[in-house]
Parts: structure tokens; C-alpha cells; sequence
């Protein structure tokens, strides 16, 4: 387990909930940081639908939940998925694995229903295109489609709350060792160690194509790095036992989370945190759906098919994962 994967899992599973939970007892900021979860309707009427579709559910007590981590305001124009989380609970209670999507393995995307009630084209594209044909709903679609495995549940992170996280922290240090310049995302930094706002910092964790090598990976690690520096802002500063400055920060948070209508309160997301938490030492694994480079199409990728199987089948069956080959 790398140090950018304890990070990534820590906030996007637990951290911001967790924080949700233990902050002042005073009803008025419960009901206030409950009020501002969102109920992701449409994709529970929109699964519903195709309920005949999808995978039927595992015997026994296994959960899988989809995390979505979505960004509007990439430059691109359009709303996709840039981050996707599989985390499954084990029936026993004694395992938790999160298993990353890669946003470029090329999928077939089904027909989804759109927000004016139609139906989009079927289509052959990369994986994070899904959330923009039709939400949430497609991108549980889609990945069932991909591995046969039911999604019980499902939270929509917003790329835009992590700009409000780190300014309600007072902003997050960042050293460069050289110019980094991404004109696609407004990304524009000297070399040297800077103090970035919330908007800053997420031009700095969307930039991609002028900036390293330009892959996905790379991206992926800077976001990674970042939340680090954030997470370690917020413990040094003695956010989590200071009420002042916790309240905007948990108020940032929530604001960012949409959930399906079984997780969408701090009660359901607390029960969540807990299971995680209870996991013993050693029950928690990381695994990337496996991939190769796509034979046709520069820098996607494709499922490779026989670990990916076994990974899928693992999951399905709720059994402990294969070793990564």
C-alpha cells in the first residue's frame, strides 16, 4: 500500500464524514451539515428502470459501494468522472477493498437515460465519458456492464467542494522544482514554493497535458500528492478539536457530497466510516483494475482480461483478492 493510496482512501472514504460525525454536538450544525448532503434522485430512478439489466446481488452480506469523483470545471466543457472508487465490504466484516477504475480504459457505455428523460447513444469510448452521458447512473451502468458486479451504493464527490476544503484551511503549500504552465486548466506556477487557494490548487490537480508526461498517471499522482498536503494542513493545524475552524471546513465538505438515497444523511455515512474503521489491520486492500495499452487507440487502455477477470470474480464471490501478477 503506497502512501498516495492510504491518503486517497482516507479522504475520499472517511475523513470528510468522519470529521461530519465528531463535530459540535449543537443540533443546529447537525441538521445544518446533514441538510447540505444531496439525494442523487435521478440515478435511483434511472437504475430503477433498468433495473432488468443489471447484475443480480451476490448472496450473502457483501457491499459494494461506487465512489465518483466528478469534475465540471476541467476545460473541457463537460461533466465526467475523473476519479472512480469501488470499495467493497466483506460480509464477515474482516476485509475492505478499494479498487481503483482507470478513467482511459476504452468500455462500452451503454444507452443511459439523459437529465431531459431521453435516452443517449451506445457507445465504444474511455470509461469516464459515461458520467456525462448520463450521470451517476451511467457510470454504475457501465461498470456493472464491465464487471458483472452489483453497485449497492454509490457517493458523488465534486471536484468544485475541494477548492472550498482548501480555503476554508487557509490554502495548501505546494514546492515546484521547475515552471509548470497547463493553459487548458489555467494551471500557472513558477518554480518555487507556493500558498494556493482553492482555485489554484484545483487548477493544479486538473492539470494534465502540459505538465510531466502528460498521462493520466501522472495526474493521478499530483492529485494524489496534493490531497496529502492537504491532509497534513489540516492535522498540524488542530482543525479536527477546534470548532471554529472545523465547522467551515465539515460545512465545505458536506456540500460536496451527493449520495443515493441509502447514504445520504451523516447517520447512514457515519455507519459507513464505522464499518471501514472497524476492519482489522491487514483486512484493507488497494488494487487497479488491471489494463494494457490499447492496441488501437494512443494513450486509452483496455481491460486486460484474465486478472481483470479474476479481480471481478473475487469481488463478485466476496472472497479475498488475488495478488496483483
Amino acid at each position: 500500500m503506497t502512501r498516495g493510496q492510504k491518503i486517497l482512501w482516507w479522504l475520499l472514504l472517511a475523513f470528510g464524514t468522519l470529521l461530519a460525525i465528531t463535530a459540535g454536538t449543537a443540533l443546529w450544525a447537525y441538521q445544518k451539515l446533514n441538510g447540505n448532503i444531496r439525494t442523487d434522485h435521478a440515478a435511483a430512478e434511472a437504475l430503477d428502470r433498468d433495473a432488468a439489466g443489471r447484475p443480480a446481488a451476490e448472496p450473502g452480506e457483501g457491499r459494494n459501494i461506487l465512489v465518483i469523483g466528478h469534475d465540471r470545471g476541467s476545460g473541457t466543457g463537460n461533466a465526467r468522472s475523473d476519479t472512480v472508487l469501488l470499495l467493497h465490504l466483506s460480509g464477515d466484516g474482516r476485509r475492505a477493498d478499494a479498487v481503483h477504475v482507470p478513467r482511459d480504459i476504452v468500455v462500452d457505455i451503454p444507452a443511459c437515460r439523459t437529465a431531459g428523460g431521453e435516452r443517449s447513444e451506445a457507445a465504444r469510448d474511455q470509461f469516464n465519458w459515461a458520467f456525462q452521458h448520463g450521470g451517476a447512473a451511467c457510470t454504475i451502468l457501465t461498470f456493472e456492464r464491465l464487471s458483472g458486479i452489483r453497485v449497492d451504493h454509490h457517493l458523488v464527490l465534486g471536484f468544485d467542494g475541494f477548492a472550498d476544503v482548501v480555503d476554508a484551511v487557509g490554502g495548501v503549500e505546494v514546492e515546484l522544482a521547475e515552471d509548470e504552465r497547463d493553459p487548458n486548466v489555467g494551471h500557472d506556477l513558477s518554480a518555487g514554493r507556493h500558498l494556493l487557494d482553492g482555485e489554484r490548487a484545483l487548477a493544479y490537480a486538473r492539470a494534465r497535458v502540459h505538465v510531466g508526461d502528460g498521462s493520466d498517471l501522472n495526474r493521478l499522482q499530483r492529485q494524489q500528492h496534493l490531497l496529502g498536503l492537504l491532509h497534513e494542513r489540516i492535522t498540524a493545524q488542530g482543525t479536527v478539536t477546534e470548532p471554529a475552524q472545523l465547522y467551515p471546513l465539515l460545512k465545505a465538505v458536506t456540500s460536496a457530497i451527493t449520495a443515493d438515497p441509502g447514504l445520504d444523511s451523516l447517520d447512514e455515512l457515519h455507519g459507513l466510516v464505522k464499518d471501514v474503521r472497524a476492519v482489522p489491520d491487514g483486512g484493507v486492500t488497494f488494487r487497479t483494475v488491471p489494463t494494457v495499452p490499447h492496441p488501437t487507440r494512443p494513450d486509452r487502455l483496455a481491460l486486460d482480461a484474465a486478472p481483470a477477470g479474476r479481480l471481478f470474480a473475487a469481488l463478485r464471490q466476496d472472497r479475498a483478492l488475488p495478488h496483483p501478477a
